[in-house]
């Protein structure tokens, strides 16, 4: 087995005799329960088409946003390297593939991303998911009508050739990344590095108390990174400074589930990046894919950027957070005090003890009936996943289009109660990078499950990440 590099592999490399005597394995008969209903997703080419696939597979899964991009960013550089195998134009991610003349990139971008996709759904699942267990029947479906819709010719074997390509490539997307510190079930949480208890350590969240999530992704291998914690932020403020009691006191004010200063665009803001960050930025990218008529080869770039990309951040996030392990806004300001209309803000996790700390300094003032607008995640403070997230996605599409003026549109969830519940039907447009950083580090803020301080520190390091991981992998080759 291959050691799993964090960039791309120089292109002379090649997999000697790859696709020669491949047993090409691509049932393209076999009917499914949902067969009958199963329709392609209406994109303009396939491998929009075969995002939309993994991404609905992914976030039908239950993944949790960091660990679903894992699976997002494996089937992307597939169809990314089955692509560049073909047309070039670009550097592959894993070894380069020879592929014949001729091969049909439909084929090679329709294997490529089922055979990763079902090589890892339903085996990551839960047995007691029920909707993750029926993925691999899902997947082989759509498989079926994809790869019927193929001619297989012009020229000769082009449909076959295509198959052996994608094969080839999802092979190789899935030796490179074995034992890459991905752990299963999906939703599975692991042991880290505690603090002792005291004023400014993370413990459990109401109104839940969930497990900690996913501990483990901060040190998963990095897709394009030397390591997850390659761009470590500085500390984060002392509790005796005079900004925390800034940072605690604005967003105490604005972060309020009954806020009276913030504005009602403000709370639609914050409800607007409740989405799912898989399906919000792959969704940009797949619009921007559209809006902009680009071919298959950039298409393919594109998504495997983003995917990539946002898997590097949120491990990058995820190893701060577990070191850090700062409190969440919900226990710093509840405090110590009780609350007569409602549970206390912690409770008996482990990490402290019930009623909870004073953070000591005489400039905040506690209220053990503060809660915030939003959920607050059931992982550690600092720095802000969202603010990270957001900044590198805002980097991946400035360097792609190769300028700040990104001019895009962004969907998130819109809070009208006459809306389905976890809709994208809200579109917020930015016309720079820099609109997208400020609107996210405001929300985060509004929503009541950051302090200003953590999204910025967190936008900083989604745009380092970014830029490194963009500097290493995906260059054009003329």
């Amino acid at each position: 087995m291959r050691k799993i590099k964090s960039q791309a592999v120089p292109r002379g490399y090649r997999l000697v005799g790859l696709l020669v005597g491949i047993a090409v394995v691509a049932a393209v008969g076999g009917a499914t329960g949902r067969s009958a209903q199963a329709v392609i997703p209406a994109l303009p080419n396939t491998v929009q088409q075969w995002n939309k696939i993994a991404e609905d597979t992914v976030v039908g899964s239950g993944a949790f946003q960091g660990e679903g991009e894992i699976y997002m960013s494996y089937a992307s550089l597939a169809v990314y390297d089955a692509v560049v195998a073909i047309q070039g134009g670009s550097e592959p991610y894993g070894p380069a593939i020879d592929a014949p003349a001729g091969a049909s990139v439909d084929a090679a971008v329709v294997e490529a991303a089922y055979r990763t996709l079902s090589a890892y759904f339903p085996s990551s699942c839960n047995p007691t998911n029920a909707a993750c267990m029926a993925l691999g029947a899902s997947l082989f479906t759509d498989y079926n009508l994809a790869m019927a819709a193929i001619p297989a010719g012009p020229p000769a074997n082009a449909k076959a050739n295509g198959i052996a390509v994608g094969l080839a490539a999802a092979n190789s997307i899935i030796a490179l990344r074995t034992g890459d510190g991905r752990l299963t079930p999906i939703g599975t949480t692991s042991s880290f590095e505690t603090r002792e208890a005291g004023p400014g350590v993370w413990r459990l969240t109401p109104p839940a108390f969930l497990v900690p999530q996913t501990p483990w992704l901060g040190s998963v291998q990095p897709f394009l990174l030397k390591s997850p914690g390659q761009f470590q932020p500085e500390p984060p403020i002392p509790l005796t400074s005079k900004e925390w009691a800034r940072q605690f006191n604005e967003v105490k004010s604005y972060g309020r589930a009954t806020s009276t200063v913030r504005t009602s665009d403000q709370t639609a803001t914050a409800w607007f990046y409740t989405a799912n960050v898989i399906r919000q930025f792959n969704i940009a990218a797949r619009d921007l894919a559209t809006a902009r008529a680009l071919d298959t080869r950039d298409t393919a770039r594109l998504l495997a950027m983003v995917n990539t990309v946002s898997a590097d951040a949120l491990m990058s996030v995820l190893n701060a957070k577990y070191q850090f392990l700062f409190w969440r806004p919900v226990t710093a300001i509840a405090g110590a005090g009780v609350c007569p209309s409602q549970p206390s803000a912690v409770t008996a996790d482990g990490y402290g003890p019930v009623p909870g700390f004073d953070d000591g300094n005489a400039a905040t003032v506690e209220d053990p009936c503060w809660r915030p607008l939003v959920t607050t995640p059931n992982h550690p403070e600092y720095p802000a996943a969202h603010g990270t997230n957001t900044s590198a996605m805002a980097e991946v599409f400035s360097e792609f289009l190769g300028t700040d003026q990104i001019d895009l549109n962004i969907r998130g969830f819109d809070p009208d109660p006459t809306k389905p519940a976890g809709n994208f039907l809200a579109v917020h447009h930015f016309d720079t990078a820099e609109q997208l950083r400020e609107e996210v580090i405001g929300a985060r803020l509004w929503g009541g499950i950051h302090y200003r301080r953590s999204s910025e520190v967190g936008v900083h390091l989604g745009q380092k990440v970014a830029h490194f991981g963009l500097n290493h992998a995906f260059k054009t080759t003329g």
